[in-house]
């Protein structure tokens, strides 16, 4: 029996911003993270990246406590360290810089070598009339669903 596919999005993300581009990064993670993480135990609400001294981290991560965890078990909101490559890291510092830019977790998954990876997308901030579109726009693909399943 295979394992099911882990993927944890943050559906929140792409309602609140407009993403300009994205990126794959591999996580700093301990080892009941990890095992928290393959049981889906891990939530992306509330999350962005910040830089420290060139390194982008992401804050307000959660990965639930692993419940087979004894006194090795992590703290389930603390910073993580990303890893991207020297040159993604210089192209996002440098965006992220204007006014209305920033770094957004979108999705977390376990790659086909047993990896967390986390997306993380540079986003532009959505005005309410942008929001407001965004609802009309998933409202009427729902209504043409619906037309087409009768």
């Amino acid at each position: 029996m295979k394992p099911t596919p882990i993927n944890i999005k943050n559906k929140r993300a792409s309602f609140d911003y407009e993403f300009i581009e994205t990126y794959t990064a591999g996580i700093v993670l301990t080892g009941t993270e990890i095992k928290s993480i393959r049981l889906g135990k891990a939530s992306l609400v509330d999350t962005y990246c910040y830089f420290v001294r060139g390194e982008l981290w992401v804050k307000n991560m959660h990965i639930a406590e692993y419940f087979y965890g004894s006194y090795n078990n992590h703290v389930a909101r603390r910073e993580r360290k990303l890893l991207l490559s020297k040159k993604e890291l210089r192209k996002l510092q440098d965006a992220e810089k204007n006014p209305g830019f920033t770094i957004v977790p979108t999705r977390l998954y376990i790659n086909e070598k047993g990896l967390a990876k986390l997306v993380i997308a540079l986003a532009k901030g959505k005005k309410q009339y942008d929001k407001r579109q965004s609802i009309k726009e998933k409202d009427d693909r729902r209504e043409m669903d619906r037309m087409f399943k009768h």
